[in-house]
């Protein structure tokens, strides 16, 4: 009994290993839907439309099934659930693609256009940071020059001040010293010489 179930589960599992390793694949978008001769199934078969296929839509309806005429020129009848007023995906399908590439293009373009925005963004900063610290050193340049032309005016009126005290000086020594010297006499008239 043992045996049996052993050789059973090693089945089970090669079969599971099996089923794992077969590729993948898919179904076709090749959909086609048949024309009857008539309002349903049991009429006959007289062609097929593929999706996607244009049709003219005859205004004649009964029950599940539509009249229509297909793209060959062919009258018939088919279900009324395949008819639909927009274009199949298969005709879409390039439209799109060519959407989603210009739509891929347009985000690349604003993903470069970004990361040269944050180049720019970097790069302005650094300059303003360069800036910020020119401007800086021209107020501390200019703070400076302001002092030493305050320093230079006081300076000058210092010695201004210091040659008008200095003349001053000489000449209030000066008139004391002509006060004290003494005085010619006049010549009297009365000699003649």
């Amino acid at each position: 009994m043992f045996r049996v179930l052993s050789i059973f589960i090693f089945i089970l599992v090669s079969i599971g290993v099996f089923a794992a390793e077969a590729p993948t694949r898919f179904i076709s978008d090749d959909v086609f839907t048949y024309i009857h001769g008539g309002p349903g199934t049991e009429f006959r078969i007289i062609g097929s439309v593929e999706a996607g296929q244009p049709i003219t839509l005859l205004d004649n309806t009964e029950g599940d099934f539509t009249q229509i005429i297909d793209h060959k020129g062919r009258e018939g009848w088919v279900l009324t659930s395949l008819v639909s007023d927009q274009p199949s995906f298969r005709e879409r399908f390039p439209e799109m693609e060519a959407q989603l590439k210009q739509a891929n293009e347009q985000l690349n373009n604003i993903t470069q256009n970004t990361d040269n925005t944050e180049e720019y963004l970097t790069l302005a900063n650094q300059k303003v940071s360069e800036l910020k610290a020119a401007l800086a050193k021209a107020i501390k340049e200019r703070d400076d020059a302001k002092s030493k032309v305050q320093q230079v005016a006081d300076n000058q009126r210092y010695e201004m001040w210091q040659q008008g005290g200095l003349i001053a000086g000489i000449g209030a020594l000066i008139g004391i010293v002509l006060v004290y010297l003494p005085r010619p006499q006049r010549r009297k008239k009365s000699r003649w010489m």
